[in-house]
Formats: structure tokens, sequence, C-alpha cells
């Protein structure tokens, strides 16, 4: 439900702006970034509607810790409160609860959502406010109940409480039934007084939060009270709403009072203990490098398998279970990493939709022939702002999740991420947390309201897991990896990654059981050679491939003759080739060719009558149709592809021939992508949760932080008129271009901010999120790139529909930059 912004807040907000000084203005820009994004705001009021939009405020929710939402709350429950007030609400009057609560009234004044007041009052920014339907379990305060009242009710209810207004009318009634009702003391004298049963039901109904009831048709008749509550709808304690139908509202007040002086709301101000240990630096750098090591390793390993052999996507989407399963006995590892690898790579744009399949794009081959530092800090990156969890496998049901699925952006995934690490880095230097799932529950504080998986056991159990292979998390403490991602410093992550990761191995260890060892990393050339020639058994800290006859015979039919291919694996070997495998190269060359096939339909020919003879009269071939045209020379049935694979099954060594009579090459074939398909955004997302390579999905920079100046714009805004007056061109007031007039025109349901905003990304070309309500009056939430202005219609690639579709002006309600 859209929460309009109320002028009376926006007008406070923006008082409370102006007497701020330059630094305390930069540090609200920079916790809100998604205010101070292109095109500037012009004016200290602009800023106060574009902190007050309800998609802002809801992007800020996510990042605030416990005590946080539970001081919020208290004073969206309070309505008018001051700090003192506040302060006895939550039991935090002296002491270390005190300075808790300063110390949270002043990280919520930095991001403006509550703020002092010059009448003494706190201020709550309206989004905000109405983010919980009843807080504290308290309903709306007596002076809202009472709004649709009329004098002659008040009237009753003062002459009930014998109390006098100061005159006989409807406001001077109302201000004298609110002075009474404000005092507990009265209150709890009044309900001491009442009948028994009025007693239980005022005191039952002041502890559980009040029930919601629906709209009905004016004037129908509700269920009449029972004695003990019409008792309490005489004095005012209980307030029946005449157009709802549903059952009577106590007033704040009236809770308040009845749940007694000793009553406080909760307040956590103290984080959760963690158990920890000591973990030196040395201890967290070897663990976090034999992990990051590993699934580096991993990582290449799965996608090299979907370069080679590019996965099916399903129908509904994404990679299936049993294409997962194939992924991961190719690449030796576990499904959670699986998971992790593609999700990070398809971030970074390392794989892309290819029609009904999932393929390498030409990033990826760049990507291949880095170092492990280098290709490790693509994926962190990636991992960091991905939105989303990837290692989420089951959904509420215990339904397998396919992969890369492209399920809309979650930002508590990504807050989720960033609590945990952050989490980790409030343990004392050297200790790490004795068990790595105690840190799901200070991330509960961090964040409460992050989205948690269906399928963990333990607080964030699979976040947790996937921080530690990836080796932000290591002996319960946070790594320099780790350390490097929660600074959102790049240049700092790669010198981690170079730090802790070793270079490529460039060498390998053959063995004389036709095995090859490589400890660490495997280069690309040499992962390359090894693979055309050997099978991958197992990879990890350290990789082993196997020779055999099939797999030379793979490198013989890629073009390699056995001197070059012995040469090769020579000057890549730590020792002198054990004998045996120079023996199983010569003996695969030496039978390798002895049988050639064309392509007629087919023919198969060879130098050796006799062995033409035996494979016209090989029982196993007789499927082939084989017919002896001449000595050396035979004709088959069956096309070429499947005669040479039914001959090699039957223990020969044929190669395929040209038109032109040469040997044909079997060399794998590359699949790529054409290129990358844009991921989805966050609504508002901040400048540090980027794609890996700092572009939007139409390949423009989205870093905020790069395009604006925090500093020169606070100064800019403090030095600018109070309010920049709207356009009006019969006034002589231009706008900005003509596409904000144009916009302006149909966009009826626009502040003239979001007109700016709007006709900033048509201009330059820039995504941008939009609240849209559709002819059957639903409210959508869209990114649009793309944008094309054909007034009174917008034509963009919608995200959320995933095609061009066209919107039309006037049912557009709000607007968010990227």
């Amino acid at each position: 439900m859209r929460c309009p912004i109320s002028k009376k807040n926006g007008s406070a907000l923006a008082a409370w702006l102006r007497g701020l000084d330059a630094a305390a203005l930069e540090r609200v820009l920079a916790v809100r970034p998604d205010a101070a994004a292109a095109p500037e705001p012009r004016s200290v009021g602009e800023l106060a509607d574009r902190l007050q939009r309800p998609a802002s405020v809801a992007l800020a929710l996510p990042r605030l810790a416990l005590p946080c939402l539970q001081v919020a709350e208290a004073v969206a429950a309070l309505t008018s409160v001051s700090r003192d007030d506040l302060a006895g609400l939550l039991d935090a009057t002296d002491g270390e609860r005190a300075h808790g609560l300063d110390a949270v009234l002043e990280a919520l004044a930095d991001r403006a959502l509550v703020w002092p007041a010059d009448d003494g009052l706190l201020h709550m920014a309206a989004p905000l406010r109405n983010a919980w339907s009843s807080p504290l379990g308290l309903d709306a305060p007596l002076v809202h109940l009472l709004a649709g009242s009329n004098s002659e009710e008040l009237g009753r209810m003062l002459a009930k409480l014998d109390v006098k207004p100061a005159a006989n009318r409807k406001e001077a009634r109302l201000a004298a039934l609110v002075d009474h009702h404000g005092d507990p003391a009265r209150i709890a004298a009044l309900v001491a007084g009442a009948p028994a049963a009025t007693r239980k039901l005022l005191e039952r109904r002041a502890a559980r939060a009040p029930e919601r009831a629906g709209f009905i048709m004016s004037g129908t008749p509700q269920a009449d009270a029972g004695p003990g509550e019409q008792w309490a709808l005489e004095r005012g304690l209980l307030i029946r709403d005449r157009h709802r139908y549903g059952p009577s509202r106590m007033p704040a007040e009236v809770a308040l009072a009845l749940r007694g002086a000793d009553w406080h709301a909760p307040f956590t101000p103290v984080p959760p203990g963690v158990r920890s240990v000591p973990a030196t630096a040395s201890d967290i750098d070897r663990e976090a490098t034999a992990a990051s090591m590993a699934f580096a390793a991993h990582a290449a390993s799965v996608l090299a398998v979907c370069a080679a052999a590019p996965p099916a996507r399903l129908k509904a989407g994404g990679i299936g279970a049993r294409e997962l399963a194939r992924i991961g006995k190719a690449a030796q590892c576990d499904e959670l990493v699986v998971r992790l690898a593609l999700e990070a790579a398809g971030a970074a744009g390392l794989l892309a939709r290819d029609g009904d399949r999932v393929a390498a794009t030409a990033a990826y081959d760049s990507w291949a022939e880095q170092e492990p530092a280098g290709q490790l800090a693509v994926l962190l990156q990636a991992w960091w702002a991905l939105p989303m969890t990837p290692g989420g496998s089951r959904d509420e049901d215990g339904k397998a999740l396919p992969a890369l699925a492209g399920a809309p952006p979650c930002g508590g995934c990504v807050q989720a991420r960033h609590g945990l690490l952050a989490a980790a880095a409030q343990l004392p230097a050297g200790e790490g947390a004795a068990h790595p799932a105690d840190l799901g529950v200070l991330l509960g504080w961090l964040r409460p309201l992050v989205d948690e998986l269906p399928q963990d056991s333990t607080p964030f159990a699979t976040l947790v897991r996937e921080a530690e292979l990836l080796g932000a998390l290591a002996l319960g403490a946070l790594s320099p990896i780790g350390a490097a991602l929660l600074a959102d410093d790049s240049e700092a992550l790669r010198d981690a990654c170079r730090r802790l990761l070793p270079a490529a191995s460039a060498s390998a260890r053959f063995g004389s059981d036709l095995t090859a060892v490589v400890t660490g990393t495997p280069s690309t050339a040499l992962a390359t050679l090894l693979d055309s020639v050997a099978d991958r058994e197992s990879a990890g800290a350290a990789s082993v491939w196997r020779f055999s006859p099939s797999s030379v015979r793979r490198a013989l039919d890629a073009g390699l003759a056995p001197d070059a291919l012995t040469a090769d694996l020579a000057a890549v070997a730590v020792e002198p080739l054990p004998q045996p495998l120079t023996y199983l190269i010569h003996d695969t060359a030496r039978g390798h060719g002895r049988v050639r096939v064309v392509s007629a339909a087919c023919v198969i020919h060879g130098q050796e009558p006799g062995l033409l003879a035996e494979l016209a009269a090989h029982r196993k071939l007789t499927g082939l149709g084989l017919r002896q045209l001449a000595p050396t020379v035979l004709i088959s049935r069956t096309p070429l592809d499947k005669t040479l694979a039914a001959l090699r099954a039957a223990g020969y060594a044929p190669v395929a021939e040209k038109p032109d009579g040469a040997v044909r090459i079997e060399r794998a074939q590359r699949h790529r992508a054409a290129g990358p398909v844009p991921s989805p955004r966050l609504p508002g997302e901040r400048p540090g949760a980027r794609r890996t390579d700092g572009r939007s999905t139409d390949g423009r920079s989205t870093d905020v932080r790069a395009a604006v100046d925090l500093r020169a714009l606070a100064t800019r805004l403090r030095g600018a008129p109070q309010d920049v007056p709207e356009p009006d061109p019969y006034d002589g007031r231009p706008y900005g271009s003509d596409t904000e007039e144009i916009i302006a025109g149909y966009a009826r349901n626009l502040s003239f901010t979001d007109v700016r905003q709007l006709a900033h990304a048509v201009d330059e070309g820039r995504a941008v999120t939009i609240e849209y309500v559709a002819t059957s009056g639903s409210t959508t939430v869209r990114t649009l790139s793309g944008l094309e202005l054909d007034a009174p219609y917008l034509h963009a690639w919608c995200h959320l529909r995933d095609d061009d579709r066209m919107f039309t002006l006037s049912r557009i309600h709000g607007v968010m930059p990227l």
C-alpha cells in the first residue's frame, strides 16, 4: 500500500536539515546515498522530499539494528514524545541504557528517520511510522479515535467522568477528554471503580494487540456491546468506530495506563554475547588461504565444465537438480559450491542465458586467463553484491530450487551478508567465535529484518557456510578477505587475494601409475593441456589427472602428434616423464589412424586388405551395414560419426578424413554466448552493492560516490535557497529541459522531484525504478532501462517482466534512482 508523504512532516524534516552543519549533512547523504543520486537535489527542501519517499525509507530499514527498530517503534507508538518520555518508556533513564538510547537516537538522526525538533519533541519520517500497524501492541491515540465523534457524544463521555470542559464546543470537550485520559493515575483510579467484568475486559484488551476490522457500508448496525464493554464505551476507555465493523478500540493512553508504571517497552542496546576462542592472525590467514584456494580451484572447474558443455535450462527457468549434479560430478565438488560458483559467475557476467542453455560469455575467456587471485576477487565482488543467497536450495515446502533462476532481487539477503561480516568484525582482535553458528545470533541483533532461509536449522547456517567456503570467515573470525569486503575496498580485496593465494602452478608431478598431480591451482595453460590428454579425478588444494588409452586417443584426435604431446608434457613435468606414460602415448599412437573413415555415406578404407576384411567380418560391426567394395575399401550405411564410435568401441583406432583426404582434427568447439543478460538491480541499491565491473545494466557507471562529491553537495545545499519554486512557464519559471516539461504535463501523480528524476533517466539513458499502478488497480515496483519517451507513454525494458513494455505516464506514482 502506498504511503503518502506528509507535507507537515516533510517541512519539519527540511527545517531540521537546514540547522545541520556541512559535516552532519554529509553523514546523512553518506548513509542515504539514494537521496544524493543524479540529478542532485537543488535545495534542502528537495532533499527532504527524497528522504521521505516510502521506497527510500524501505531501503534503509533492513540496515537498522534491533535497538534502532525498538526505539523507532516506541516513537511511532507515542506519536508525540520527548526524549525524556521515551527514556522512561524504554527504562533507559540512566546508566548504560541511557547512553545506548542516545547512541541509537544519533544513529536514527544520521539516517533522517527520527530527529529532534525545536519544540523538544522527536519527529519521525511518515513512511517509517506506517511500518507498524500496531506499534508496541497499541492502537491509535484518543484524539485520532475520536476525530469522527460529534460534540454531543463527547459531552456524554465527560458527564460520565464528571469532567467540565472549558467551553461547550467540540474542540474544548475533546481537549478536556484527552487531558483526563492522559493522566495514568486517573485512568487507574477510574478502572479500579469499574465493575469486575469491565476490569477484566480492559486488562485483557490492554495486554494484547488490537484487532483490525474491515470497512462496511455506512449505516450498517453493529452488534450491541455487552454490559462490561458498555461501561467502558460510555467513559471513553473503549471507542467504537462507526465506519468499521469489528471490536471496539482501546486508545493508546488507556492501554499504557493499564499496563502500569512498571511496564517498559523492549529495548536491547547491548548485543548478545558470542563465546570466543583464541585465533591468531597467522592461523586465520592459513585457514582462509586453504578455503579460498579450494574454492578458486573448484570454481574454475565448474565454469570450465559449463564452458565445454553448457547446461540446459528448465522450461520454468534456471539450472535444475540433474544438471547441477552433472556439473558437480564433473568438477568434483559439492552442490553448494556449484551453486555458489554459478550464481557469482552469472552476476559477474561470466555466464549468460543462450537460448535453452546457460553458456560462457566472452568475458569468461579473459577471466580464465587470470591468476587464481584475480579470478577469486571477481567472484567475491559479485557475491558481495548478489541480491540473493546462492546456497538457497529448498523453498518453504522443501522443494528443490533451480540455480540461476533469475529470482526477484532480495535486499534482505544483501544486508544479511553484510551484517554477518559486521558481526564477525565486532569480536575482539585475536579471537574468533567458538561456534561460527553463534555469529548468526549476533546477526539477528544487527539486522533483525534480513531474510533467513527456510532450510537453515540454525540461524543463517547457509550464509555462514558460504562465507567460510569463500575464505571471508576463518576460525569464526573475519579474514583479510572479509575485512576488504566489509570496507567495500576493491583494491584491498585484490591485495588480500594476492597475498593469501599463491600464483597458479605451471608444473605437474607425473607418476608411474599414470597420474599427474598439481599442487595448488593449476594455470589455465596447464589445466587445458592435462584436460586434453587425461581425465581429472579430483580438484581442490591439489588436482589429480589420470591417463588412459582413451584419454590419449582424445588428444591424438585433436591433432596432437605423439612426439609433440610427449614434449609438451615433459615441459611442465617437475621430473622426467615416467616410462609407462611415454609407452602409453606411443603405443596408442601406433594404432591411431590405421583405419580412416571418409564421409561418403560413409566409406572406410585403409592400407591393409587383411584389416579391412577383418572389419567386414566383425560380428560387432554388423549393425553398420558394411560392404567391401575393394580389398582396401568398405562402405557403410551408417553416418560417419556413428561409424567412428562403433569402430572405436570394437577396439580399433580409426581417424576421420575430410573430403580432400586430409585427416580431420577433432577439437572441441567452445560454446560462447553473445553477451551476459543484464542482472536485475535492487530498487535504490547503494553504490557499494554493484556489479563487479562497476556498470549498470545499460553499461553506465552506477557508483554514486564516483559521480557525486558528498562534501561539496552538502556545502552547496547549505548555501542554496531554502526552497526552489517549481517551474511554471506561464509565470516566467521555465523547466530545466523539454523532457521535464513533457513528463510534468502527463505524470500528474509525480512530485516535481520525481519528474526531474525520471527526466534525467530518459535524457541520460540510465536505469530507474518506478512505482506503477496498472489498470486493474494493482501496484508494482519495476526496474526499467532503455527508456524512450513517447508521450503520453514511456517505452522501456521491464526487468520484472523481462520484456519490452509500454507504460502510461499518468499511472506512474513514484520514481527511485538505481
